[in-house]
């Protein structure tokens, strides 16, 4: 049977059209638009004649998905037939979130209609400023001491609300945040938005590596028209992107900085002091530390598993599951096993015992996870908790400006600055292979070399040298 949805000044009929051979459902779409000055009356009775005239002709095999249809409605296709089952979680909410602006510029095309210039007219203005309004919501009173007198935690707010408990603390201390969690913490404290919080907004273009993700999104939607047979040709593949920025060198800390990042950490918290070690010491990704289970620790033959990443997901349409969730890795190449070291082993036995000892003192209300890294109640931590914890610690100790990504390159350049191959290194990072290693930190590959130069002068030249000594002696 047909199903209906209103969408602003038109009406979305869809109809089933059975299972694929991965069980997930099959539907076809159209649109109607009632003619001006239809009443409401005559609207239902004609959208209930399309309704059945669809459905027929989808029964018949008469109604596929054709180029004639408008680019916003195969993104409906897009993501109802396609990216649910073939794409990641993440990337769905990604390519959700641009959607507005693909629809706005586009979305009124037939995909068949779609040509180079009309991208590139659309990245263009990407590019302008304006194009993007990024609007933060100010705290203007003390949200930390009513948050206290109402006995109210930011991990609380978090579970009944959705938002990450970072953005929270953040809002505490009287930082910008998104209007969504303005509206969160307004809500869990019984405030009122306009006097709790004021608006700041800013216009600015968008940068080049975020075009490149609109392109991408298109590229693969109309990569899927092609795929079936809808058009002749990728448009995508003939638009013309803005230059690339040249990228800035991965930022890292020194060995001294990283040596005085380790010893402040001896002040800090077990939880927070454990995962930002471990960081340091195997260069692992902040989703996969915040994915670890115990059975990824194999204290026998001290080696570290990286079989998942933990990953946030907001309520998106097309997702049946929301919150943080365990994710596939990245890339094949990063489901991988790293050594440790003796030291950070023996950093995970204690902090083992340390999670014992507080899943007792909370009782039955822990629940029971298995990951390493969870909230005071065992569920699993929000990535964006971690980032937001190392940014207050580096502020707070004046630290170089690094973030948490950072670690994962201090541990790739410390490895290459002491000669370890890079084949061992792409392993341990997960990378695909050396040429990704040796793109990302290419200054740091050049220092090695130089210093490997100076060496091998300092070598040859104390040879010949001593062959002259000899000679003349």
């Amino acid at each position: 049977m047909a199903t209906i949805r209103k969408r602003n000044n038109s009406y979305q009929i869809a109809v089933s059209c059975g299972y694929d051979i991965n069980g997930k459902q099959i539907c076809r779409y159209m649109t109607y638009t009632p003619e001006k000055g239809m009443t409401k009356r005559q609207i239902e009775k004609e959208l209930d004649r399309q309704a059945v005239l669809f459905e027929e002709a989808c029964k018949n095999g008469l109604a596929p998905a054709t180029g004639k249809m408008k680019l916003s409605e195969f993104i409906e296709i897009f993501f109802n037939d396609y990216a649910t089952a073939t794409l990641k979680a993440k990337t769905i909410v990604g390519y959700h979130a641009l959607t507005p602006k693909v629809d706005a510029a586009l979305g009124h095309m037939r995909i068949d209609r779609i040509q180079p210039h009309h991208l590139n007219a659309f990245y263009k203005n990407l590019a302008e400023k304006g194009a993007r309004t990024r609007i933060t919501y100010i705290p203007i009173v003390d949200l930390k001491e009513k948050a206290k007198a109402q006995k109210i935690s930011a991990a609380a707010i978090e579970r009944e609300y959705g938002v990450g408990a970072s953005s929270v603390l953040a809002a505490f201390k009287g930082k910008g945040v998104y209007e969504k969690t303005a509206a969160a913490i307004c809500k869990a404290l019984g405030l009122n938005m306009t006097k709790a919080f004021e608006s700041q907004g800013t216009d600015m273009p968008l940068s080049t590596a975020t075009i490149k993700h609109y392109h991408a999104f298109l590229s693969s939607v109309l990569g899927l028209a092609v795929k079936w047979q809808i058009l002749p040709s990728n448009p995508c593949t003939r638009a013309t992107l803005p230059k690339t920025t040249p990228k800035q060198p991965a930022k890292y800390l020194d060995e001294e900085e990283a040596r005085k990042l380790l010893e402040l950490l001896e002040k800090e918290d077990m939880q927070h002091k454990t995962m930002i070690k471990l960081l340091m010491y195997t260069g692992m990704r902040r989703a996969e530390l915040c994915g670890l289970e115990w059975s990824d620790i194999d204290f026998k033959k001290s080696v570290i598993t990286i079989r998942r990443d933990s990953v946030y997901i907001p309520e998106t349409p097309y997702l049946e599951t929301h919150g943080i969730i365990a994710d596939t890795t990245k890339n094949e190449s990063s489901t991988r096993f790293i050594k440790a070291s003796m030291s950070a082993m023996t950093m995970l036995r204690d902090y083992r015992t340390w999670q014992i000892e507080r899943r007792l003192q909370v009782g039955d209300r822990w629940e029971h996870s298995n990951r390493l890294f969870t909230t005071a109640y065992g569920k699993p931590i929000h990535p964006d908790t971690v980032t937001g914890w190392f940014s207050d610690f580096v502020k707070a100790h004046d630290l170089p400006h690094v973030t948490i990504h950072s670690l994962r390159h201090t541990n790739a350049t410390l490895m290459i600055n002491s000669g370890v191959p890079l084949p061992t290194i792409a392993a341990r990072l997960g990378h695909t292979d050396t040429s990704t290693t040796t793109k990302i930190y290419v200054h740091a590959i050049k220092s090695a070399d130089a210093v490997a130069a100076e060496q091998l002068e300092d070598i040859l030249g104390d040879s010949k040298d001593k062959t002259h000594h000899s000679a003349t002696a």
